[in-house]
């Protein structure tokens, strides 16, 4: 009988591997299934791509051939608030087709540097620029930069202004095809007749005409470095718009870039600079231009520039034209009038402080004055303010209730020791020092001393911060500034400033200003609509109520100003102003409001000039101000702002400020305070003060101990700590104190 072989230990663990193995392989058919079902996704997702690249990028794409026969539609409106007709951006382009044999050479590589200087050398598109356009997609938000000349035309020609990567997709994908179709000089020819050059201008010749008055080939380097400029931005680089400065300085840097890429040399284009550009008379048919060529721009921001030029939008703003054209009447009238002050401008801005709406907008006495760069828009131009920011500075001294109107603050020669510079030792503008005054006399009369003083007391950083949450925007870094910035030392625009000034007059509530209403396109489909705010809470009620209360205050100013100033209003004794005037007498302002309205007054010169003769609340400013303000008052009561329920009022003593004794020892007044910071000190004006024996003098930090003798007098102290003998026969010596921190360099006073 045959026995049967036993395998071995190492064969059986051999075949149990082997048998593992074959469990663990899939079965043929299977295979098979899965590749075919993964071939079968991958075709599926192949076709979906192609159907969405189809769908989404090639769909109703047009033909670059039609770039030879584009055309433009509808007009755009830009409408007052009654639905009175402001401006309208012709949809039908004034243009003059050119020969690119016709166009200067300097044009063309002006142009090429200003927007594609590697024009001849790429295919419709530059992967640098794509780099850099995908880089401010992803990481800056924006879909600006990185388009040569063949997509700028595209995108102007035959796509729409929508900041999308699909139509950026579009736009290099015809721009490759246009550059298979056409010749490098075919393209820029119908660049230079179908781009932007502003406004109605469309195409190099008629903006040639437009903006000297001559034909293309008669333009000269600098001519030709201003207008390649343009459309990069052809409403903001305009050298009519809002911001004239702008297209010089796009020009020099048109010029540089032609000297970095070989064009010119450097003194071709140091030549180019300084000659003189004659621009064409402008002839536009235009109301209130500050204000609309304002409102293009922001619309151009918003919304693209050819929709704006040619989509037939519908702009309904918040300008009320009859107060517009009466306001820059007086403007104009009383410019007229101070030429021999040598005052060439002035500007207005006149506000609803409740909501933020602008109901007049003046950028200068006369737009259309180019020779004082009349276009330029003083409203939103920075200028130093003078005393008029002084406002701010006391409302947050209020808020800190480091100060009531009370509060005496001793205007006596003084000087700011500030770390690393000389002493800072302001003067006032009457050039006189006039001992204790209480704030309420310190704001109202715009003494420079005590204003100082106060912002030793606020902190230079706490209020920079303090002004940027009022609305101003310009003020940066604390470094940059010193005390001199509660003079008017950092500039600021009219703009910001009536902002800030609309929380003293809403309540504490800063309303963001607003131009336009509503914005619709010719079918009436609503676009945008403005929706009211309720605006920001920046100030308590109580201290809205105590500056405007004291800036309204004739009685508070009359020292400075006078009891029959420009500052008072006929019948309407609740308006509330404040004035300012520069160092040399360069800039001079007016800001007043009720709760109803604002009235903002700047006069000066663009160059920076002085004036002459200009005192604040008698010439200048202040008398364009009493004039728009009776302007927009005539007819209406009186409106007082409503009293908070945390504002007190109550008898103080006139002199400290405290709650006067009972032996009748100083002259009391009426005063009002918040409810937490009433004076609970009762008036002692007797009182010991150190004395310097040797001197005669008031002690001060370097006396002697040996040498000093406590004397009683009458003697008024400060915030600060700095004493004022009433009655002492020696006078009142300089102070010197530390802007880092308040030093109480002298005794305290003694009962």
């Amino acid at each position: 009988m045959k026995t049967e072989k036993k395998a071995r230990p190492a064969e059986k663990s051999t075949l149990r591997s082997k048998k593992k193995r074959k469990t663990r392989q899939f079965p043929k058919t299977k295979k098979k299934r899965l590749i075919k079902k993964g071939r079968f996704y991958i075709i599926l997702l192949l076709l979906l791509s192609i159907f969405s690249f189809w769908l989404f990028i090639l769909k109703d794409l047009p033909s670059p051939t039609k770039l030879e026969n584009y055309d433009f539609p509808v007009s755009t409106q830009i409408f007052d608030s009654k639905k009175r007709l402001l401006y309208e951006i012709y949809a039908e382009k004034k243009r003059t087709p050119i020969k690119i044999e016709n166009i200067p050479d300097h044009l063309k590589w002006a142009t090429i540097a200003s927007e594609d200087k590697d024009f001849y050398h790429h295919r419709g598109f530059a992967f640098r620029g794509i780099i850099r356009g995908f880089y401010n997609t992803i990481f800056k938000k924006s879909l600006q930069g990185g388009s040569t000349i063949t997509q700028q035309l595209i995108k102007n020609a035959l796509l729409t202004q929508e900041r999308t990567i699909q139509r950026k997709i579009r736009e290099a994908i015809l721009a490759w095809l246009t550059e298979i179709i056409y010749s490098k000089d075919q393209i820029l020819e119908m660049y230079f007749n179908q781009v932007p050059y502003g406004g109605t201008a469309w195409g190099i010749e008629t903006a040639a005409q437009t903006y000297f008055n001559k034909s293309t080939p008669d333009l000269t380097l600098a001519e030709s470095a201003l207008l390649a400029g343009l459309p990069a931005s052809p409403t903001r680089f305009s050298p009519f718009g809002a911001h004239p400065d702008l297209a010089i300085n796009r020009q020099k840097r048109v010029l540089q870039r032609m000297v970095e890429d070989g064009h010119i040399s450097l003194e071709d284009a140091q030549e180019a600079e300084k000659e003189a550009l004659n621009f064409a008379p402008m002839e536009i048919s235009i109301k209130a231009p500050h204000f609309v060529l304002w409102i293009k721009e922001k619309l151009v921001e918003q919304y693209g520039e050819r929709l704006v030029e040619q989509g037939g939008l519908r702009i309904t703003t918040t300008l009320d034209l009859d107060l517009q054209e009466k306001a820059q009447q007086i403007i104009h009238a009383e410019i007229d009038k101070l030429e021999n002050l040598k005052v060439a401008n002035g500007a207005g801005l006149i506000t609803a402080p409740e909501t933020g709406a602008i109901l007049a907008l003046i950028g200068s006495h006369d737009y259309f004055d180019l020779k004082n760069d009349g276009n330029v828009n003083v409203v939103l131009r920075p200028r130093q303010p003078g005393s008029a920011i002084k406002p701010l500075n006391y409302a947050l001294a209020f808020e800190n209730k480091t100060l009531t109107p009370a509060s005496v603050i001793n205007d006596i020669p003084t000087c700011f020791k500030v770390a690393g510079q000389k002493s800072y030792c302001p003067v006032n503008y009457d050039g006189q020092f006039h001992g204790p005054v209480q704030t309420r006399f310190a704001l109202g009369n715009s003494y420079n001393i005590p204003a100082v003083k106060t912002l030793v007391l606020n902190g230079l950083e706490e209020f920079i911060n303090f002004a940027k949450k009022m609305g101003i925007t310009s003020f940066t870094e604390p470094k940059n500034y010193g005390l001199s910035l509660t003079l008017g030392g950092g500039e600021v625009t009219m703009y910001d400033l009536t902002t800030a000034f609309s929380a003293f007059a809403n309540n504490g509530i800063r309303q963001n200003l607003y131009a336009i209403e509503k914005v619709e396109n010719w079918q009436g489909k609503v676009l945008y609509q403005h929706q009211e705010s309720p605006g920001a809470r920046v100030i308590s009620p109580e201290t809205a109520y105590l500056i405007s209360h004291i800036l309204s205050d004739n009685n508070a100013r009359t020292a400075a100003f006078g009891s029959h100033s420009q500052l008072l209003i006929k019948d309407h004794p609740e308006v509330a102003v404040k004035t300012g005037t520069t160092n040399e007498k360069k800039d001079n302002w007016a800001i007043g409001f009720t709760p109803d309205f604002s009235v903002s007054v700047w006069v000066g010169n663009n160059d920076n000039t002085p004036m002459s003769q200009i005192a604040s609340g008698t010439t200048g400013a202040s008398s364009i101000w009493n004039q728009i303000m009776s302007l927009v008052l005539k007819d209406k009561k009186s409106h007082w702002p409503p009293k908070p329920e945390g504002i007190v009022g109550i008898q103080i003593c006139a002199v400290s400020g405290l709650k006067p004794a009972s032996n009748d020892s100083c002259p009391v007044r009426f005063e009002y305070f918040d409810k937490d910071t009433l004076p609970e000190e009762i008036e002692n004006l007797e009182r010991g003060i150190a004395v310097d024996k040797t001197s005669g003098q008031l002690a001060n930090s370097d006396t002697l101990p040996e040498n000093i003798e406590i004397q009683n007098h009458r003697v008024v102290w400060d915030k600060l700590g700095t004493p004022y003998c009433l009655d002492c026969s020696f006078p009142t010596q300089a102070q010197i104190l530390d802007s880092s921190r308040v030093l109480r360099n002298f005794p305290q006073p003694t009962p």
